[in-house]
């Protein structure tokens, strides 16, 4: 595959990256997981019980975690990209 000036395996080092990036992330999130508060850490308000049981060491309501979820979300630039890939 032509890749300008990227060296050879450049592509497959970068989707590595991207994805070992993702499991280091999961896994500093589960390293939290411990007893599920029972109210929002941000806003207050009550967790519901199922979402307690589902989901190990939950610390927010469904809307603060949406909003955290959003706002933690990559913009969609690939960081480790050659130069030359950033400009097309």
């Amino acid at each position: 595959m032509a890749s300008g000036w990227a060296r050879e395996g450049a592509v497959q080092e970068q989707i590595d990256d991207t994805v070992n990036d993702a499991v280091a992330r999961a896994r500093r999130e589960l390293e939290h997981a411990g007893a599920s508060l029972t109210h929002c850490e941000e806003c207050g308000e009550p967790i519901p019980e199922r979402r307690r049981e589902l989901i190990p060491g939950v610390r927010l309501c469904v809307t603060c975690q949406a909003e955290a979820d959003e706002a933690g979300q990559a913009s969609g630039f690939n960081r480790r990209a050659s130069k030359d890939s950033q400009l097309r």
